[in-house]
């Protein structure tokens, strides 16, 4: 079976942002779209016939209303949907079992506060298996876009970067190898981030590298990343790299890298913490802060 984008849709301007960014991906894999609404987010709170019909009435109108958005954007696509019963953050996990790639939306606050990502989408991200992209509420075809020399729109205009943070003391393939794939699909280039930051003197062993100078340690991350990315850029050839490795924490970095991108692409290990699943220190404050659609990879 062909594997689906899937978008989850509950009429918010958000979940209408994610279905048509799904939309134009779904265009760009060649692959179909399936809209999704979570009928009943909380069963324990409805029962009884009536209520159950006004919630299937709610869901196709909701559904509609998708479906006439993504149309009208991407025609070509071709759409179907789904009305799946909750609990939501259960049934989205369920769908994204099956999907390629699975989008949601966020909603877009000021430049301080960042993004508000609803319990359910953190839920979702801190379990999936599958990728899945987090979209603001305000984010517009053309802000994956260059803006033309000219000012005028081009014709087909050329993608922003797809910047991807790597962590190189344990670099994953199922991350570099959907950036990659993700920077091929657009025809842009491939912005790679490693943040590294001088340890404490207190730290060090004898002998250890880190006790170089910092131009040193900054050329040694270099030939680390250069090397972990070498069979990669062998297999796409056509994927224009960028390689920096900034002395920085990694929030401040892939935040700056990402003020003109296209996509963010960060990793989430699949591990049962104490108080059950959750995103690790970097990909929370991305999600919450990063101004592009976010591609959360999850690898074990």
């Amino acid at each position: 079976m062909v594997p689906f984008v899937v978008a989850g849709v509950d009429g918010s301007s958000e979940s209408l942002a994610a279905a048509e960014w799904a939309a134009r991906e779904a265009g760009r894999r060649a692959r179909p779209l399936r809209l999704v609404h979570v009928r009943n987010w909380h069963p324990h709170r409805v029962d009884g016939e009536r209520a159950s019909a006004v919630q299937r009435h709610m869901a196709r109108r909701v559904l509609r209303e998708a479906e006439d958005r993504v149309r009208a954007a991407c025609p070509d696509v071709f759409v179907s949907d789904e009305q799946v019963d909750g609990p939501a953050t259960a049934a989205l996990l369920r769908v994204a079992e099956q999907a390629e790639v699975l989008v949601l939306g966020s909603r877009g606050l000021s430049g301080l506060t960042g993004f508000l990502v609803g319990s359910v989408a953190l839920g979702v991200v801190a379990k999936a298996t599958r990728p899945v992209v987090l979209v603001r509420a305000d984010e517009e075809p053309g802000d994956e876009h260059l803006p033309a020399g000219d000012g005028s729109t081009a014709t087909r205009p050329r993608y922003r970067d797809v910047v991807m943070g790597v962590d190189l003391s344990e670099p994953c393939d199922e991350v570099i190898e959907f950036a990659f794939e993700a920077a091929r699909l657009r025809r842009a280039g491939l912005r790679v981030v490693h943040a590294w930051q001088a340890p404490f003197a207190l730290g060090l062993g004898p002998g250890e590298l880190a006790l170089l100078g910092e131009p040193q340690r900054a050329q040694e991350w270099q030939g680390f990343l250069s090397a972990v990315l070498e069979p990669w850029r062998e297999k796409f050839p056509d994927v224009r790299v960028v390689e920096t490795v900034p002395e920085d924490k990694p929030r401040s970095a892939l935040l700056r890298a990402t003020s003109e991108a296209s996509l963010c692409v960060v990793g989430h290990r699949l591990t049962e913490a104490p108080m059950g699943p959750r995103t690790g220190p970097v990909t929370h404050a991305v999600i919450h802060h990063v101004g592009c659609p976010v591609a959360v990879v999850p690898h074990v």
